[in-house]
């Protein structure tokens, strides 16, 4: 029985309507709703953009249970990234901020991920794409934006995930031969190629099936490898210095890109490609999801956050496996987990990248047809390739996290949720309700602007202490 299948939840018909939607799930067509009320109608009306051409995807739809798309976001959560946020959200942010502003950024992210899942059906249609939701709504113009938001978005993710995994090969290295012979550079392009090779080998997001059992077994080897020998290091050593280090100036340049850091922790910046492959009833099925990501789904990401900073204060590492102490084998052990899960993620990040390519130049049926097979090599692989080499150029982990939230999740997760879900429920919000979207519109637009700012600034002295293809 294949993980898929163990995932597979059985589900009450809804009538004549639903086999219609499951029968279109089959034919990966999206359903169209014949009758609407008058509401929606008229929001259809007001907010359906004729011009902007969706294209039908050449990816499965509507083929997995809420249990597995719950499994793909709480592998996203509990990615490698994990491994780093000590250092770049507890030790820029302190004890009350970090502590603080990570159970805020966990509210406000299920909040503004359940108002796109909430518009998935809008206008009597399914969205399977961002930039189809947000062209649907707003017209041309916003759909290519958005499209271009979020594939930057997604693009530096997975730069972070391909300089994760080269800095986990390296670290593997370092403890068996500190020789200084395999470099940095040299781990991030051998990451690379393992992730090429995924990405042909897996056609698509519902294929991942067994690797998400895989994910999670990773996930919590290297999670509670960085526990216990955190906790057994805490234990032992001094008073820790939990203060927050550098100039005025410097703190609240740091504490702004923390806040970035926060964000990026919780969100994908491809909701509505991940709620793609729910089974009906859609929204209801991805709400579940989501309440699974943000409450159990978030327990390891807390305990491995917090006792690392514990642990080690404000000398944490920005990859936490480089400040434990332990066995050779065990942290050899955790640190390879945390190569091959980056490369899993990887694969969940890029798949938006892959669906377009695939739909683009019509790659149908059998994946492991040559013609198919080519093509993936080919346009995959040039993707990862190129992937890979920004990674190597600039492997400064800490940065790209502050730069994605700040120039992408903010806007994506935040202010064009906001925004998106005030515009399709305008006739049916109180005045109130307008007024708290539009407060949240105005502050994540206010602090994605500074939080960029405070990433341009980071990257500028990273840029100065280290040269291009930095060995670090």
């Amino acid at each position: 029985m294949t993980f898929s299948r163990f995932f597979h939840v059985v589900e009450e018909g809804g009538g004549e309507e639903e086999e219609e939607r499951l029968l279109a799930a089959e034919r990966q067509e999206p359903f169209v709703v014949e009758t609407m009320t008058a509401t929606e109608a008229k929001n259809r009306k007001g907010s359906g953009h004729v011009g902007v051409e969706i294209p039908d995807t050449a990816h499965h739809i509507s083929s997995d249970s809420w249990f597995q798309v719950a499994f793909v976001l709480t592998t996203g959560i509990n990615s490698a990234y994990v491994l780093g946020y000590s250092g770049t959200v507890m030790v820029p942010l302190g004890w009350i901020g970090g502590v603080v502003g990570l159970i805020i950024a966990t509210a406000i992210s299920l909040y503004a991920n359940s108002l796109v899942a909430k518009l998935h059906e809008f206008g009597g249609r399914r969205h399977i794409r961002y930039r189809d939701l947000a062209g649907f709504i707003y017209g041309r113009k916003a759909y290519h934006l958005t499209w271009g938001l979020q594939y930057v978005n997604l693009f530096m993710i997975n730069c972070g995930f391909i300089i994760l995994a080269g800095s986990a090969l390296k670290a593997v290295y370092v403890l068996f031969r500190d020789d200084h012979v395999i470099k940095l550079p040299h781990c991030i392009a051998i990451a690379g190629l393992i992730c090429a090779v995924f990405a042909i080998g897996i056609p698509h997001l519902s294929a991942l099936g067994t690797w998400l059992a895989v994910s999670t077994i990773l996930s919590l080897i290297y999670i509670v490898v960085a526990i216990v020998l955190s906790v057994r290091d805490g234990v032992k050593a001094p008073p820790r210095d939990y203060e927050i280090q550098g100039s005025s100036l410097s703190k609240l340049f740091t504490i702004t890109g923390a806040a970035a850091n926060l964000v990026f922790a919780f969100n994908t910046g491809m909701l509505p490609e991940i709620q793609a492959t729910v089974r009906q009833p859609v929204v209801k099925n991805m709400m579940k999801a989501l309440y699974f990501q943000f409450t159990a789904g978030v327990l390891p990401m807390y305990a491995v956050t917090f006792i690392g900073y514990w642990a080690y204060g404000s000398s944490t590492s920005t990859y936490l496996l480089n400040s434990v102490n332990g066995p050779l084998w065990v942290k050899a052990l955790a640190n390879v987990s945390a190569i091959l899960q980056s490369v899993i993620s990887l694969h969940i990040f890029a798949s938006p990248t892959y669906e377009y390519m695939d739909t683009k130049f019509g790659v149908k049926g059998n994946p492991l047809a040559l013609k198919n097979l080519t093509f993936r090599i080919m346009a995959r692989g040039g993707y990862i390739a190129v992937s890979t080499l920004v990674s190597a150029l600039l492997p400064f982990l800490g940065d790209f996290m502050s730069l994605t939230g700040a120039v992408s999740t903010f806007p994506l997760t935040f202010i064009l949720a906001n925004h998106m879900y005030y515009k399709a429920m305008n006739n049916k919000l109180n005045p109130m309700q307008k007024l708290w979207h539009w407060l949240n519109v105005v502050f994540f637009s206010l602090m994605s602007l500074a939080a960029a700012i405070a990433a341009v600034r980071l990257i500028a002295l990273d840029s100065k202490n280290f040269h291009v293809f930095a060995d670090l």
